[in-house]
């Protein structure tokens, strides 16, 4: 099953683990939607600058370290996604309780570990 994810903190450059993961992500058939300083496309997947308004997101996965997070807590509680995916240098204990307050559910993991072990 499809599940569409937010990549936030999306990256151009190749060997980033979030650039990595948007091709992960389209591999296993997931919808993908990805935001990040600049505008490109990675795997047939636009990067966007700006905050989009989307709809039904299941997840969102962060590669934005704790402090660049705070100006997109707003933003991300109100997408309403069912889980966020902190992965490894994003964890931020004052976000996951903003987020479980939201009931949004918090998964501290590595999305690319997930997508390999068939457990995202």
């Amino acid at each position: 099953m499809s599940k569409k994810t937010v990549v936030l903190g999306a990256s151009l450059k190749p060997d980033r683990y979030s650039n990595f993961v948007i091709q992960k992500l389209t591999n296993h058939k997931h919808e993908v939607k990805a935001i990040g300083l600049r505008e490109g496309e990675v795997a047939g997947v636009t990067i966007q600058t700006g905050l989009q308004d989307f709809e039904d997101v299941d997840t969102v996965t962060l590669y934005l370290n704790p402090k660049r997070q705070q100006a997109y807590y707003d933003y991300i509680i109100d997408l309403k996604p069912n889980r966020v995916i902190f992965n490894p240098g994003t964890e931020n204990p004052e976000f996951y309780a903003l987020l479980k307050a939201a009931d949004i559910e918090v998964e501290v993991a590595c999305t690319l570990v997930l997508l390999s072990t068939d457990q995202y």
